[in-house]
This record gives C-alpha cells, structure tokens and sequence, in this order.
C-alpha cells in the first residue's frame, strides 16, 4: 500500500510540475524566438515580388522576356505569403516602400492569431542599409520599420562590434537603455495591442527574456571576417550569419589570365569561419539554403534556413522540415 501511494505521489508531483511548466511558458507573440529557445531549427522565405519589368538579359546583352501573368499588388503578395502554411518566417531583402500593404496583406489574411493568445503566424525580418556606412540612414530607416510592425530587423555587412551595438540599441527604447525614439507609429495595431502594451513587448531578445524583436546580423566583407569572433560576443543578437553569395564574390582570386574567378575552399572557409564563431558564442547560425545543400548545412550546425521564393524553394523548406524532424507544415 505503501509502495502504491508514494507512486501515486511522485505521479500527481510530475503532473503538477508538467502544468506549472506549461503555465509558465511564455506566450511569444514572435513563434521564431520560442524556436530559438527549444533549439529547433526554422525555415522561411524571401518575400514574394513581381516580375520585373522589362529589363536586360544576364549581361545586358539581350533584352530579358516581358513577364507574363497579372501584376499583383503588395496586399496580394502579401496574402500569397501568408498562404504559405509551412514557413516559420518571411524575409524582406529588397527594403520595398510598400511594406505597410504588404504587411496589411498578411494580416488581413489571417497571420494575427488572437486566441488563446497574440500570435504571428508570419513573422516579417527586414533588412536595414550597412550601419557603419550611414548611422543616421540605416537608425531612421530601422526605426521607420519597427513603426510598421517590423518584428526583427538584419544589419548588413557588420564589420565590428561597436557598430552591431549601435544597431541594437537603435532596436531599444530609451527606456530599456537603447536610442530608439519613444513614437511607435501604427506598430501598436500591427501586433494587435494598445501603445502601452506595445512599448512593454517591443524589446530586444535576448537580453531581455520577455522581448518579442529579433536581430539578425550578416558578415559578408573581408572586414567582418577578420572579426567575426568579436562580432558573435556581442550580447542581443539573436542569428548570425555568413553572406554567403557576397562572401563567394570578396573571396574570390585572380587567374592567371588577370581574371577574378571563384575560389570554392576560401568561400568555404569563410563560412565555416562564421559557424565556428556562432557555436563558440552559442549563436543561432542562419545559411541561404536551397534544395541541393540544405541537408547538408543542417548537418553542419545551420539552424535558421532561408530560401528564395519560387518552386524550388518550396522544396527546399518541405524537405528541411522532414530533415528536422518537424511538421511539413507550421508547428
């Protein structure tokens, strides 16, 4: 008997243990950061875009093809992202104008979840012009998208440490100790809050447990790479990454023809470089991946995947997401 109630004790103390755990976990209005926490690798999309139109060939030596099909607005491109039900994430690597529609888009189609919690089903990164290059630039550009429900942001082609810091506290109000002005535009109503509870959220993790915004920060320039340990120890970026197509074209050498052509083991160890540098600073490592490599990028230590917006990057994220373990669709 006695044996039988002491079971029964550790059985109600595990359960009890289960639900208070499960009580406690925070309700996280940006679902890449929960990834984050739980180690589970993600997948997303750059966001999709017209054809352009007109144009020249590869080279400018022909003219490239009319595109074909209606042009499509930034509310239906943005309702075509969210109709992608197995991305974690939408990139913004073109910094378009009309990002306010095109998040309009998504949200008119459902990517704000209000029950039982606030949630985005399609959280949005965007991309800001290099700090060190124009500081004033990039931190009103930062903050214009933050106003706009911007929930994480990338710094390109960061080349020191000082200058990511600068960026992320450009990401921080005054009040948390960062430089960003205390107006927040129409943000509020993008994540489904008032002002105030909008100004409680809206901080950077993780150096603040509870903050819903997200960095991201790119080494793609001989410079960065010649810090790239000094850049993955600063605290509040949330992925590093190695720019792997700009790192293709600064590690590239010269032929014996006076030629500038690839060079596929500097490339390589660029990005390796990179990786080691997230693993040494337990950092998140984000890689452009595609169909042919994103198995094997996994296996490396890769766990935030991005892939262009198209067919084959479609199966790219399908077959991530059957290489992780993890739903075909979102979970």
């Amino acid at each position: 008997m006695k044996a039988r109630l002491m079971l029964a004790t550790i059985v109600l103390t595990l359960l009890a243990g289960m639900v208070l755990a499960q009580g406690q976990r925070r309700q996280r209005l940006n679902p890449m950061i929960e990834l984050l926490e739980q180690k589970k690798p993600m997948f997303g999309l750059y966001m999709p875009s017209n054809p352009r139109q007109g144009g020249r060939g590869r080279g400018g030596e022909t003219p490239a093809p009319a595109p074909t099909g209606p042009v499509l607005t930034a509310v239906e491109l943005g309702k075509m992202a969210a109709a992608r039900r197995d991305i974690d994430f939408i990139f913004n690597g073109s910094m378009p104008a009309d990002f306010a529609d095109f998040h309009r888009g998504m949200l008119d189609a459902g990517t704000l979840v209000k029950t039982p919690f606030l949630r985005l089903t399609h959280p949005a990164i965007f991309k800001i012009h290099q700090i060190a290059d124009d500081p004033a630039r990039a931190l009103k550009e930062m903050n214009d998208q933050l106003n706009l429900g911007a929930v994480g942001q990338m710094f390109v082609e960061a080349s020191s440490a000082a200058e990511v810091q600068q960026g992320l506290a450009g990401m921080r109000f005054k009040s948390k100790g960062g430089t960003r002005p205390d107006d927040v535009g129409k943000a509020p109503s993008f994540w489904g809050m008032n002002e105030a509870q909008y100004k409680q959220k809206a901080d950077l993790w993780p150096l603040n447990p509870d903050g819903e915004l997200l960095n991201w920060t790119i080494i793609e320039s001989l410079e960065g790479l010649a810090k790239t340990r000094e850049i993955a120890a600063v605290k509040g970026i949330g992925v590093l990454w190695p720019g792997a197509g700009t790192l293709r074209g600064v590690t590239s050498k010269v032929n014996a023809k006076g030629e500038r052509e690839p060079d596929p083991v500097a490339w390589e160890a660029a990005i390796q470089k990179v990786l080691a540098a997230c693993k040494e600073f337990n950092v998140a490592c984000g890689y452009p991946a595609n169909e042919n490599d994103i198995e094997m990028r996994m296996q490396q230590g890769f766990s935030v995947l991005l892939m262009s917006w198209g067919e084959p990057g479609f199966r790219a994220v399908q077959k991530g997401r059957v290489a992780s373990g993890r739903s075909t669709s979102q979970q």
